[in-house]
């Protein structure tokens, strides 16, 4: 595979993923162990849902392409009223929610690399999806916004020393409890003004960079 691509760019599902290939005019090189597209200088990975997942998916985009910046796109549930659906947030921190640190009773904290002039929130990640009201209440004691990868596409990333951005819109909140069939109609209705707001606002940026 050819290396040293501007922009490796994460993404949980297709779903999530459908209008980035068709904007960037990205082709599939792969399809195992996990979805490449590519074209010039960008990479796309659809890594499956949850940590692990994201954790392979960012060691093979860092590890054969050596990108300048790791990008994790996509959906999230908001732990409160105050975060609308359809909103697009940039992520200044990322709490490990289901990870504790073992010498306190507190979870594993993520900095990613953050932008100036966007809406920003914080994200927690953990594997168990949050949907019931009980369980986003708990949550959002210590984050606004919360998704099954951020956390780990970061920490996949710092290991190579190579910069990690992530960029968030809310796909369910409390107030409007979503089934799984809810929550896919959302991504559907919210995706391509996503992805229009990431390749005029954010991926122009990255490349000055």
């Amino acid at each position: 595979m050819p290396k040293h691509p501007l922009i490796g760019i994460i993404m949980a599902t297709h779903l999530e993923a459908e209008p980035f290939i068709e904007a960037l005019g990205l082709t599939k090189l792969e399809g195992q162990p996990v979805g490449v597209y590519k074209h010039g200088k960008i990479i796309l990975m659809i890594c499956g849902i949850g940590k692990v997942n994201a954790a392979v998916a960012t060691t093979l985009c860092c590890s054969l392409f050596r990108p300048d910046r790791i990008l994790n796109l996509g959906a999230a549930g908001a732990t409160g009223p105050s975060h609308p659906i359809g909103e697009i947030y940039h992520i200044t921190k990322v709490v490990e929610y289901d990870r504790p640190l073992l010498h306190m009773d507190a979870p594993h904290i993520h900095t990613p690399d953050v932008l100036t002039g966007f809406s920003k929130a914080t994200l927690a990640t953990q594997d168990r999806a949050v949907i019931g009201d009980d369980h986003r209440r708990e949550v959002s004691s210590v984050a606004e916004l919360v998704d099954m990868e951020g956390s780990a596409v970061i920490q996949a990333a710092r290991k190579f020393r190579i910069g990690c951005l992530l960029f968030k819109f809310v796909s369910d909140t409390p107030d409007q409890p979503f089934g799984h069939g809810d929550i896919v109609h959302c991504i559907k209705q919210h995706r391509t003004p996503f992805c229009d707001f990431i390749v005029n606002s954010v991926i122009p940026i990255l490349k000055q960079h």
